[in-house]
């Protein structure tokens, strides 16, 4: 689905759902993680995460939208548009929406874990950020820290 494509499908959920227009932008963003989608304040447009079109389908994405045009319609008509405020609670109940959506699949990343070891004790430590091993010693003798290896590690 292209932007194009999602713009129009907002607008038709938000006349057929809403009665009323969507005069603002919609748009995937690439950048979002956590969230289905964002509705933002400043700029009324819209956010949408692609990930739960590919992983979940149509029916979740509508849900995301409809979700997000409450927070928008009750913006815009200066009435409770939070997630706490009974009226959003109400109007998505009405619409159908989405409260919460469904976790997105978590993609395995690949970590570097970093062995260092003291070298009079011989205490191993893992890290993912590099130490500087000039500047710190061994928390439990003092030793001078030395390093093991680097391993991959999945996530």
């Amino acid at each position: 689905m292209t932007n194009q494509e999602l713009q129009t499908l907002v607008e038709e959920i938000s006349i057929r759902h809403f009665q009323k227009p969507f005069r603002h932008k919609a748009y995937f963003n690439p950048r979002l993680r956590t969230t289905g989608g964002r509705y933002m304040l400043g700029s009324h447009n819209i956010d949408i995460n692609g990930k739960y079109l590919e992983e979940h389908g149509l029916s979740e994405l509508i849900g995301i939208i409809k979700h997000e045009l409450c927070h928008y319609h009750l913006h815009i008509e200066g009435k409770g548009y939070k997630h706490r405020d009974p009226e959003f609670k109400s109007l998505l109940e009405q619409v159908g929406g989405a409260r919460h959506c469904t976790p997105l699949q978590k993609t395995k990343k690949n970590r570097r874990i970093l062995i260092y070891s003291c070298s009079k004790c011989n205490l191993m430590f893992k890290r993912r950020r590099r130490i500087d091993t000039k500047k710190y010693v061994c928390g439990k003798c003092k030793g001078k820290l030395v390093f093991k290896e680097e391993l991959m590690q999945e996530s």
